[in-house]
């Protein structure tokens, strides 16, 4: 049959990161390609707890259908936390539970994007989201980066340049790729900056819990006063990836609109995940089991930047992320990283090349490593496998 797929459809031929991931899953190989979180971390036990009490109290609720916006208690503890931990003052009318944050991405992508609009995405950022806005058609723009985050003179000019930009997208904590964190001083311009310009703000914030050293920062939407921000977050790290649970922050009449693109799109978020993630938030200190999850992530990320400095040729650069998942290593001269990249899988240890994190043009020697699902010894020997691989392709 031949099926007459959209546009919106992506070329399953030419999946070059499907395919990076295929490589890198296959047992032999090192991988510090995925973005998992540890699975030892997951409280499994105290999960299973509120999951029997969640069937004994509301067990035909929460096996029944359920209102889009989400269970009005799991969103109350999402205000508490969004307060006490965001230092963002909202109210339940302004949260919505929703299918992991890739939901978000892709349903204020529909809500806002008509074909040809523009986005502004920091260089490089997240894969998925690159994805997800070229389905419907944006012509995506990146801004320059440091170790401080976007750039705003680099966004100002951005925003002159296309003073029709529909938003902003940013992951300012432990960025994904890069593992960077942007200054307090760059978000509250960059609030400023996309109120003079009459622009949104996306902010993605799934990593910015699992914070292992320096100081935390306030999110961006800290600095909303207007309802320019629209801020989404996530289970996905600091609980379990698989109860595929986040929830979006943003303005009344931007989340009736979303709740009405939401119901279209799964009528609701899993009613059962809810019951249980409010059950356990209820009974159990999740700030201490996100302490405990941060204590592995720093001792893993140490590890792996030591390594990096000792056995990586000289001239390689590297990220210094205070939290999240990611490394960003910057390898000099002009290679090719995908050439780097098979090489690698020859001494078996992989990674994600840099190129699908661009959303132009590309910086060659690029690529993350993810050190949160990788034990100490994984780490030793894949980081000294990658350094042999790097090595040949320098010379």
């Amino acid at each position: 049959m031949d099926f007459k797929f959209s546009s919106r459809v992506p070329n399953v031929d030419n999946d070059v990161v499907g395919e990076i991931l295929k490589v890198a899953g296959d047992p032999e190989i090192i991988s510090f390609a995925g973005g998992l979180p540890a699975p030892e971390l997951f409280p499994v036990k105290e999960m299973h707890e509120a999951a029997d009490k969640v069937f004994e109290k509301h067990g035909a609720e929460a096996l029944q259908y359920t209102a889009a916006i989400g269970n009005p208690h799991l969103r109350e503890l999402i205000v508490e936390r969004m307060q006490t931990n965001k230092e963002v003052t909202t109210t339940v009318d302004n949260v919505c539970i929703t299918t992991g944050s890739e939901q978000s991405i892709d349903l204020v992508a529909k809500m806002m994007v008509d074909k040809g609009d523009v986005i502004l995405v920091e260089k490089p950022t997240y894969l998925c989201a690159l994805d997800v806005f070229r389905s419907y058609g944006a012509k995506v723009v990146g801004v320059d980066m440091d170790e401080e985050g976007m750039k705003m003179d680099a966004l100002d000019e951005k925003l002159s340049e296309y003073p029709d930009t529909k938003f902003i997208y940013t992951i300012p904590n432990f960025q994904n790729p890069t593992g960077r964190t942007m200054t307090a001083e760059r978000r509250a311009k960059m609030v400023e900056l996309a109120e003079a310009h009459g622009v949104t703000i996306l902010e993605d914030d799934p990593y910015g819990e699992i914070r292992y050293s320096g100081v935390a920062v306030p999110p961006v939407k800290h600095f909303d006063k207007n309802g320019t921000v629209v801020y989404m977050n996530t289970f996905s790290k600091i609980l379990a990836p698989g109860m595929r649970l986040g929830w979006i922050v943003a303005d009344k009449k931007f989340i009736d609109m979303f709740v009405v693109m939401k119901q279209s799109a799964d009528l609701h978020s899993d009613n059962l995940s809810q019951f249980i993630v409010a059950q356990y938030m209820e009974d159990n200190d999740l700030d201490k089991h996100i302490k405990a999850i941060s204590d592995v992530y720093y001792e893993r990320a140490s590890l792996m930047l030591k390594e990096i400095d000792e056995q990586f040729p000289a001239g390689v650069k590297h990220s210094n992320p205070e939290g999240g998942m990611f490394i960003w290593v910057e390898v000099p001269g002009n290679v090719n990283t995908m050439d780097l990249f098979n090489n690698c899988v020859k001494h078996n240890v992989a990674f994600v090349p840099g190129e699908p994190f661009y959303p132009d043009e590309v910086i060659p020697g690029t690529f993350r490593m993810n050190f949160s699902n990788m034990k100490s010894d994984q780490i030793h020997e894949g980081v000294r496998r990658m350094a042999v691989a790097i090595d040949e392709m320098m010379k």
